[in-house]
This record gives structure tokens, sequence and C-alpha cells, in this order.
């Protein structure tokens, strides 16, 4: 029996080895594993989690664990997936034992991340007006102007407050030595934050002492942070209250449950399209007294849906001539119109590059090694090695778009190597990282299950860290796809203060 075992059977006489959580779990052969350095030694801030956690016996856990369930089915936290046609809505399966970090650890992460957002915030600008990173060939001009993100409206515009980016979901995986990786940004319309604070709900609900115990940090913090953030870069500054609404394409978007709880915990107006129009250049809200003025739309719609006299003309989501209220200054979006350039991955390769060049700094935190098929000399690599590479579509999301050359058919290389071929600046590639694995319930008992980590920075006149984020779990065994949308699920992150 293992120390912890020992621990767990002294702790709670009343169960056998066999019959508390830890008792049979092994940790993967050659991941890094999130609470345990060996089978029942837990990490120095996992100690006090695995002690008061394996307490517990598998019964008692499993009745936790079905009233957990309950929670989410009865406050109807879900999701969509698009590629479902029976639209059906989902729970986000949901796993109670939580993916803790030491605090230290996340202190250096947070370091990283502000580091990371302060460059992609200076390159949106630069990009958009006098494109010295270009002219400087930090980044080859031909895959920066050739982005599908890259918004020609934007050239030359200052947006409200100085600010591009003001959500931003970087997506960090940790390797088998344990360092953390950037493995993408999302900024655009990043999602997933609702999940972490009904996540967090639920968790102080089943184990209430469990954070008293490890003094686990807040995440609670987020609505109010992010509507302070939007507050200091509204437009307006003659006294008035800003009027701040959330611009959601609907009850079909896969994260409309997302959008109304926002919404509803910031106490601002859950909106869509037709609920706004644009008068003398500036955005207003239809309400039963009248026209509200709005100076500040945190939309969760893409750029192409926004305004149909400017982009789509066929989009029914958006407000026409909102694009001419924003270049004149009259209303803030957030996210910035043409913040896809920072999040396509044919870009991301050169964020590094970005700190160095804008800040003068070295990245605290490094990116996964990419090969860009637009290259050449990367295309051949990548053709030669697909069984052994991830191939990325630089505009998908989701999981969507992607190839895991390891455990592709014959038919699905020789797809994905024709698609290369006639359009190489469409994909990258990465070699294959093992990601971090967690003890996570499944029908065999408790097992480990690859996870990420997408953390939430918010950015008005400065900068703030959720402590904490999305953790996204693989429920396959074996399986490196976390996306909810492919059949993942999540756990709530804990930046620990105290692990002993």
């Amino acid at each position: 029996m293992g120390v912890q075992s020992q621990k767990q059977t002294k702790a709670n006489p009343s169960a056998t080895a066999e019959e508390v959580l830890f008792a049979q779990y092994q940790p993967h052969p050659t991941a890094w594993d999130e609470l345990f350095q060996l089978p029942g030694c837990p990490h120095a801030h996992c100690q006090t989690l695995v002690d008061r956690l394996g307490q517990l016996g598998v019964g008692d856990f499993l009745e936790r664990r079905i009233g957990a369930d309950l929670v989410f089915v009865n406050q109807g936290i879900t999701f969509s997936v698009y590629s479902d046609r029976r639209g059906v809505e989902k729970i986000f399966p949901f796993d109670l034992i939580p993916r803790p970090v030491a605090a230290a650890e996340w202190d250096v992460l947070e370091r990283g991340l502000r580091q990371r957002i302060q460059a992609l915030n200076l390159f949106l600008h630069d990009i958009y007006h006098d494109q010295k990173i270009l002219r400087d060939q930090v980044i080859p001009a031909d895959l920066a102007l050739q982005s599908k993100g890259f918004r020609r409206e934007m050239i030359g515009f200052d947006p409200p407050g100085g600010q591009y980016i003001h959500v931003v979901g970087t997506d960090l995986v940790r390797d088998e030595h344990g360092q953390f990786l950037v493995l993408e940004d999302n900024g655009r319309t990043p999602s997933g934050v609702s999940y972490v604070l009904e996540n967090r709900a639920v968790m102080k609900r089943v184990f209430p002492n469990l954070f008293q115990h490890c003094r686990v940090r807040r995440v609670e913090d987020y609505p109010q942070r992010l509507r302070e953030a939007l507050l200091s870069v509204a437009p307006r500054s003659n006294g008035d209250s800003p009027c701040i609404v959330l611009l959601s394409p609907g009850p079909y978007n896969s994260a409309y449950f997302e959008h109304s709880y926002l919404a509803r915990r910031m106490g601002i107006e859950l909106v869509l399209g037709q609920d706004l129009f644009v008068h003398d250049d500036r955005v207003y809200l239809k309400t039963t007294r009248g026209p509200q003025r709005v100076d500040v739309i945190y939309r969760r719609l893409d750029d192409d849906f926004l305004d149909p006299t400017v982009f789509r003309p066929d989009s029914l989501l958006g407000v026409p001539h909102l694009f001419r209220a924003y270049r004149a200054g009259n209303v803030t979006l957030a996210n910035a119109v043409g913040t896809g350039i920072a999040d396509d991955k044919a870009i991301y390769p050169f964020v590094e590059d970005m700190i160095r060049y804008y800040l003068s700094e070295e990245p605290l935190l490094r990116n996964v090694p990419t090969y860009i098929c637009a290259r050449e000399n990367d295309r051949r690599y990548t053709l030669e090695n697909l069984d052994k590479l991830v191939v990325k579509a630089v505009n998908e999301s989701g999981g969507y778009g992607m190839l895991m050359g390891p455990s592709a058919t014959s038919a699905m290389l020789d797809e994905f190597r024709c698609k290369i071929l006639a359009h190489p600046r469409n994909y990258i590639a990465q070699p294959i990282v093992t990601l971090s694995t967690c003890p996570t319930w499944t029908d065999e008992g408790l097992a480990p299950r690859h996870v990420d980590l997408r953390p939430y920075i918010v950015s008005g006149k400065s900068i703030w860290v959720l402590p904490g984020g999305l953790t996204r779990t693989a429920l396959v065994k074996g399986s490196l796809v976390v996306n909810s949308s492919q059949g993942g699920g999540s756990k709530d992150t804990w930046v620990v203060e105290n692990g002993g």
C-alpha cells in the first residue's frame, strides 16, 4: 500500500484501501501528473487537497458527483455542438477532482500572460498603423496581410482607450517535464469563463471546507473586473455613467448560456442586433422608456456579422452602420474589430519575437515549436512527417480542422496532404505534446486524463489575470483533444496558497 493510501485509511478507519478515493490511482507512465509526483506521493502544493479529498470513500464521492450533475442540469449550464444536427443542448461534463496550481508557479504564469498581452496589443496597433514590424522583417508581410483576421477597415484607426484586446483566453499546456507552454491565443470572442465561475460555485457547495484549508484564490470577481475594464475604455467622459451591453448572436449560438450568464452577473443588458440602432454616428438601445445611448458593446459576434453595410451584407445578426459609429469614436467594441490577426495560428509562432521587438524582453512563456506550411522548408518537413505531427487549420477552433498524425488513417493523411499543397497558408504543424494529466473519474474508476488550461486576461486601462481558468479534460482514454465540442469536459482550477 502506498504512503498516501495508508494516510487515507487512518484518516477514515471505516474505509478500506479499496474504498478510499486515491487508493488505486496510478499516474500516467510518461505524462506530468497535476496531483502526484509518484503513486501515493502528492506534489507539495497538493498535499492538503489529497489528504482531505482522499478521506472520501468512493461511494461518498459518487454521491457528491451526482449532486453536482444535478446542479448543472437544474441551472441549465449547457452548450451546443454545431456538428450535432439535432441541435440539442448538452451539459458540459464536469469532474469533481480539481486541478491545483501552486501560487508561486501561478505568479510566474501571470507575469508571462501580462507580457504576452502587452505585446499583442502593441502588435495590433502597429499592424493597423505604421507596420514597423513588417518593414523590419520580424514577421513576413505576406503572412500577416493575407490573414483572414486582418481588417483593412481598421487601418489608421485608434480604438477608444487605445486597447484592442479586452478579453483574451490563452491556452496553456504542460509538457512531460512540467513546463507550461502556450498553445494558442484566443483574442476575438473567447468563451468558457462562465464554466469557470459555475464550476467554482458547484465545488463550494460540494466541498465547502476544502477551500478554507487549501487557501484557494477567488475567481468570483471576474464579472466585476470585466465591467470595470470596459468602463475604463468607454468613449464618453462627460460625467454620465457609461452604458455597457453584451451583443449576442442569439439563443442558437453554442455559447448563449455564457452570454446570458455574464450579462446578468455584470448587471448589463443582453441584446441582439435588432435591439440596437445607429443615429448620427451614435449607437442606441431600444427601451420602453425610449432610446438609450450605448457606450460600450461587449460583443460575442464575429467581425463578419457585426455590420451588414461594411462586412457581410447578408448578416441579420449585426447593426447597420455600427462600424461607422465605431470609427467616429462614439462607441467601444470589445474586442476591437480586426483582433483576429493576433490569434491567427500562422502569426502565433511570432509572438515571442513580438515580445522581444516591442518590449525588449525575453518571453517568460514559450510557444510550442511550430512549422508554418506557407514556408517551403516547413511545408516539406510537415509533408514528410504528417504521421508524427498535429496539423491545424489556422482559422478553425474547437478542435475542428485538425489532424492528429499518429492516430490518423492513411486516407486522412492523404486528405491533409492535398489540403496543405492546395492552400499552404491555411495550415501549421506542431510536434505532439504529451499533455499533463489529472486524476479524473471515469467508467473504470479514477484514472489519469489529459488536460489543458485556459486562463482569462482582462485589459482596460490595466491588465488583470483571473487566478485560475478553465481546465479542459479529454475524457477519452489516451485522447489529447480536450475541446467540449469534441467530447471533452472541465475541472475547477485552484491556485492554492497552502499545500502542506
